[in-house]
């Protein structure tokens, strides 16, 4: 059963123009017409390099930006009709885990408080409540409970990953778009949070979009990949079949652009 369905999705950005009401010269498609489905409990891999559009569809699927046209559905439910509200409960499902673990938490906020921020803002739970569940959370990504009141800043890249991976799951969601989140890791650092990420999808009952320029560590995780070239769906299909038998010339310069990686 497809627990996330998009069709016919677009962003159209204006090209030049000014801050003075100048028109704009062009258009940049970064997502130009993308259909796909993703079933619930599986993997669904995006692969593409760097500006191929990737990274704006996961955030058109969770509508973090908001569409030039076209319609995701989450679970039967148009997501492109909510109101802010009703986008706002709807967001309890759905959740994303961010490229760079130095910049994607809050310095300010201690560890505890940036894992239970969701929890804070769509739940009223009491402070011993909050604090089990940050507890759990935590020792779920393989830290431990005494890293909770200590600041982002002094842990390592992949320690803040697991912090932000955790920070996602304080809601329970049942889908995660993870937009390259071991790009700014080490390979063995990255392997780690790879697993990771395959452990926590079988305890949680997990869906997820994944997201990288790494066709190694796609083919590793996904159940399907699909592969985005210039805001454009060019190839998808079982991982399998994408791997051994691909059919877009694309999908060939990616299979051998990336060495291998062991997990």
């Amino acid at each position: 059963m497809a627990l996330v369905e998009v069709e016919q999705l677009e962003k159209i950005y204006p090209l030049g123009g000014n801050a003075f009401g100048g028109k704009a010269k062009g258009e940049v498609r970064a997502v130009d017409g993308v259909s796909l489905t993703i079933e619930a409990g599986e993997t669904l891999g995006l692969v593409g390099e760097s500006g191929s559009g990737k990274s704006t569809l996961g955030r058109l699927i969770l509508r973090l930006i908001e569409p030039t046209s076209g319609v995701v559905r989450f679970d039967g439910r148009d997501l492109t009709s909510l109101s802010s509200r009703e986008m706002r409960r709807a967001r309890r499902d759905m959740q994303i885990v961010f490229q760079d673990p130095f910049g994607s938490l809050d310095p300010r906020f201690t560890v505890e408080q940036i894992i239970t921020e969701p929890l804070v803002i769509h739940e009223r739970l009491d402070r011993k409540t909050l604090r089990q569940r940050a507890e759990e959370l935590i020792r779920a990504v393989g830290l431990d409970a005494s890293a909770l009141p200590r600041f982002a800043h002094e842990f390592s890249g992949g320690q803040r990953q697991r912090i932000g991976i955790a920070r996602a799951l304080a809601l329970r969601p049942r889908f995660i778009v993870a937009d390259e989140p071991v790009s700014a890791l080490d390979v063995s650092v990255g392997a780690q949070i790879v697993n990771l990420l395959r452990d926590l999808q079988r305890e949680f009952s997990l869906t997820y979009l994944f997201i990288s320029h790494s066709m190694p560590v796609v083919r590793y995780l996904a159940t399907r990949i699909a592969v985005m070239h210039h805001g454009k769906l060019v190839e998808m299909g079982r991982t399998e079949q994408i791997t051994s038998a691909p059919r877009h010339d694309y999908t060939r310069t990616l299979l051998n652009a990336t060495p291998e990686i062991r997990f």
